[in-house]
């Protein structure tokens, strides 16, 4: 695999000339022609929209054509944050405008959907629009009223989409867990929200596993007394139905006309959940307005995505890029839906996400870096397995893309694609950095802002950092998508606490972000995961970026456990060695590419063989919830189930056995 350069042009950006290719540029030269603006660059246009917020997001009303059943008074009536008052007067709905989407495809297949549990089918455009109104039917029987909130206990496969789109266009509000999440976990996240009703699969497959779900329903029925469920049988169609549950087939037998509630635009739509892994998981409410807005700028400008294309989005169905996805409708674009493990029965196997692009003609991929990574690290060469010349872009988050894998990507998947690694979150269910087609593309960096978002990199007195130092990831002024609040934080303290708590009124996102001389960001590490030795401080992306692409290294995470007496503290890296890896030999060339590469104060003092490190199922390493296990273990101190919530783990099992390796060696 080719190294790369740090900042190596991969792509450059598109001609003034050739704006009108894209729907942005389109947008832009729209908005020069009727207000007597110009812009060159991207940076131009950028800066249009954060110095001008009401009139940009109107104008992103107004292209994407907002469905409104009431008009809106103004477009930001207070620029208050926490507490930003978008659209004011306005009646929407979110599920109203997937619904558009939808019909306006008639009978062209819609929703994709390969399976490792069940056979393979699609529904058009009018059969998810069916299948919409059924549920309908099927939630008004049951009682749900505006405001009510149903859980979908669901895998990514198209009757999880209606249920979200049946339910929200009702005015209730939708939460999805993914079923491979145990009882505890799921519990954690819906006992919150005194849901009224869930859908339920028996089970699914994953690769050669088969899991069952019917005990966790009814522990779930057992701990929230009173919900409606509903199963819907997946594993096996024949599923016995237990008593006192509705069986899907009688839940969605009638037919009806599709019924919409037009809601103000603050109202709740959605609640999405904090990865569980810095605490109790926080229910982080979305509405209305602010997804519907934000998923527009971003399908339609900032990924150009309309109904030429086929889009799809690898995702379990508790990551927030699940929720973007199901947006995608709303652009008249189809989806292909994947429910299993892609990389069995191997990483190029007919299950891969690379077959999933080629034997689907996709057009648009979003993935987790991670997987980019792995693929690139295990030699496998996609372009020439499949073809992949329809896919004309890319984009990645999760965790930072190192340059190497950018460069791969270009030599082994596509060379005419364009590459946009993300950075964004469940907070605001969007990005804050992206690529963007008027844009290009540098390894290893992302490339742009996001249209309207005010983004800086901060220093701990408030100011901007100077160019190619890290700082706080900061907002400066408010998003449409910013939570509405977290749910039962009646005083809004936790909501402030997170955000808000170390510049009053400004946004601090948590990462370490870094504006290059080229104009592009990175983002090298969460800004409470740094290792500061003797005063050089690096970001933990930093460490992965030189590790990833070592021979015979699967995976790493560092822990730096800091000495209270100001002292250098500890520093492990836990280490995951290849099959048939020299681990003595892996050790000193780990020591000698950090010392050469990063720092000499940053090789580890301690290097700790495991079978695995602790990562969710969209690739995020868990640096700091197995540190803070550690330490309370080591303190005898009694550890609460949510510092480490173990059911999104890839490797649950594994982890006892890590702690008490990296324990042995601490002294």
């Amino acid at each position: 695999m080719e190294s790369a350069a740090q900042g190596r042009l991969l792509k450059p950006a598109p001609a003034r000339s050739e704006w009108s290719k894209s729907q942005m540029g389109r947008f832009f030269e729209r908005i020069e022609a009727e207000k007597g603006a110009h812009f060159e660059t991207y940076r131009d246009a950028w800066q249009w929209s954060v110095d001008n917020l009401e009139d940009f997001w109107g104008e992103v009303w107004r292209e994407t054509d907002i469905i409104a059943h009431a008009p809106y008074e103004r477009v930001l009536a207070s620029t208050q944050m926490p507490g930003a008052q978008w659209f004011p007067g306005a009646l929407i709905n979110w599920g109203e405008h997937l619904v558009r989407g939808l019909r306006s495809q008639g009978s062209k297949p819609m929703l994709i959907a390969r399976s490792q549990t069940r056979e393979d089918f699609s529904l058009s455009g009018d059969e998810a629009v069916d299948l919409v109104t059924r549920i309908q039917q099927g939630l008004i029987r049951a009682g749900v009223k505006q405001g009510d909130r149903v859980v979908g206990y669901l895998p990514n496969i198209p009757e999880t989409i209606a249920l979200f789109i049946a339910v929200t266009s009702l005015g209730a509000v939708f939460c999805s867990v993914p079923p491979e999440m145990g009882t505890r976990s799921v519990l954690d996240r819906i006992e919150q929200l005194e849901p009224s009703l869930i859908v339920a699969l028996d089970g699914y497959s994953w690769g050669a596993k088969e899991i069952s779900r019917v005990n966790e329903l009814a522990a779930i029925r057992e701990a929230i007394p009173g919900i409606t469920a509903i199963l819907l049988p997946y594993a096996n169609r024949d599923a016995e139905v237990p008593a006192g549950v509705t069986a899907w087939a009688d839940f969605t037998a009638e037919a009806g006309e599709y019924q919409v509630v037009p809601v103000p635009f603050a109202t709740p739509l959605v609640v999405l959940f904090s990865s569980g892994t810095t605490g109790k998981p926080k229910a982080i409410v979305h509405g209305h307005g602010g997804l519907l807005v934000t998923h527009m700028r971003d399908l339609k400008l900032m990924f150009d995505i309309d109904e030429r294309d086929r889009t799809f989005w690898f995702s379990t169905t508790g990551w927030m890029v699940w929720t973007l996805s199901v947006s995608t409708l709303m652009t008249g674009a189809s989806m292909i839906l994947m429910d299993g493990d892609p990389n069995w029965p191997a990483m190029d196997g007919e299950w891969s996400q690379w077959a999933m692009l080629g034997n689907n003609d996709a057009t648009y991929f979003a993935t987790g870096s991670a997987y980019l990574a792995a693929s690139a690290h295990a030699g496998i060469e996609p372009g020439k397995k499949w073809d992949l010349s329809k896919v004309r872009e890319i984009q990645c988050s999760g965790s930072p893309l190192a340059a190497d894998v950018a460069v791969w990507v270009y030599d082994q998947v596509n060379a005419d694609l364009h590459l946009c690694p993300a950075s964004g979150g469940t907070d605001i269910c969007s990005g804050f950095l992206s690529g963007a087609s008027l844009a290009g593309v540098h390894a290893g960096e992302m490339e742009v802002p996001m249209l309207g978002v005010a983004l800086d990199s901060w220093s701990p007195e408030g100011s901007t950092v100077p160019i190619g130092e890290p700082g706080e990831l900061v907002c400066t002024k408010p998003l449409p998508s910013m939570p509405l609040f977290f749910w039962g934080d009646n005083d809004g303290e936790r909501y402030k606490a997170s955000y808000f708590d170390v510049y009053p009124g400004i946004w601090r996102h948590g990462d370490w972000l870094i504006h290059t001389e080229r104009d592009t960001w990175i983002i090298s590490g969460r800004s409470d995961a740094t290792l500061n030795r003797g005063g050089v401080r690096l970001g933990t992306a930093e460490f992965y970026g030189v590790l990833d692409p070592l021979a015979g290294l699967a995976d790493s995470m560092v822990l730096h456990f800091e000495d209270p007496a100001g002292g250098m503290g500890q520093l492990v890296l836990l280490a995951v060695a290849k099959a048939g890896a020299d681990t003595d030999a892996l050790e000193k060339t780990i020591k000698t590419t950090i010392r050469t590469e990063l720092s000499p104060r940053h090789v580890p003092d301690f290097i700790v063989w495991t079978p695995s490190v602790p990562r969710t199922a969209t690739g995020k390493r868990l640096e700091i919830p197995l540190k803070r296990v550690v330490q309370f273990t080591r303190e005898g101190k009694v550890i609460d189930p949510s510092v480490m919530d173990r059911g999104v783990l890839v490797h649950p099992d594994d982890v006892d056995g890590v702690i008490a390796a990296v324990i042995a060696v601490l002294p």
